[in-house]
């Protein structure tokens, strides 16, 4: 059962359900957090934070290794993405904040047979323009959401990423992920075309 206070680890970063997150443990009172996570086995909380403005819903993270530790007790840690939550309270009480949070369910409906597809093929458009090259083949997990898993493989903008963690039906994700990406193809299209021209090979714009 999942705690309903859990720590808070603000980043400049949408995390999804299913999709892995690499970070870097430097701050005193983060390292303090993951090494009580560590201990108990917890999950902590990532949330959108910009600025002096925390988004409403995260999605808690689950450590699955420790990848490196250094002698000022830094570390590398790999995450993974659990549940998505909502914050009724922040608590102060430690050096890093803690929120009283609900979980949330997923909406049901069913998807369209024909969407996964149609999303994947625009998918692979955008994503060999934005990279240069073709992505992996993504291993279908039915317990996980298709749309959240493309989502997390591109630079779409922070308010978008966000918009689509609060969205609570896959069907729907899949609709507005393919919806924004077949308007952002012909953007990425014509960049790629002026890039060619003059010769360049930058990458990751939006």
């Amino acid at each position: 059962m999942r705690s309903e206070r859990i720590p808070l680890f603000l980043l400049e970063v949408v995390l999804f359900p299913g999709t892995p997150l690499p970070l870097h443990i430097f701050e005193p009172r983060y390292k303090l957090m993951i090494r009580r996570c560590l201990e108990n086995r917890g999950e902590f909380g990532v949330v959108l934070a910009e600025g002096k403005r925390m988004a409403p819903i995260g999605c808690t993270a689950e450590i699955i290794k420790t990848v490196k530790e250094y002698e000022d007790g830094r570390m590398d840690i790999l995450t993974l993405g659990q549940a998505a939550y909502r914050i009724r309270g922040v608590f102060e009480d430690e050096p890093y904040l803690e929120g009283s949070v609900e979980y949330l369910a997923e909406e049901a409906g069913e998807t369209a047979s024909e969407m996964p597809a149609r999303l994947w093929t625009v998918f692979e458009q955008c994503y060999a323009l934005v990279y240069a090259r073709g992505p992996k083949s993504l291993e279908r997990n039915a317990a996980a959401s298709f749309a959240f898993h493309l989502a997390s493989e591109l630079p779409l903008d922070l308010e978008y990423k966000q918009e689509l963690l609060e969205t609570r039906g896959e069907a729907q994700r899949q609709s507005s992920l393919l919806e924004r990406l077949e308007k952002w193809l012909p953007q990425l299209t014509y960049l790629d075309r002026l890039r060619r021209r003059a010769g360049g090979n930058g990458h990751g714009l939006r």
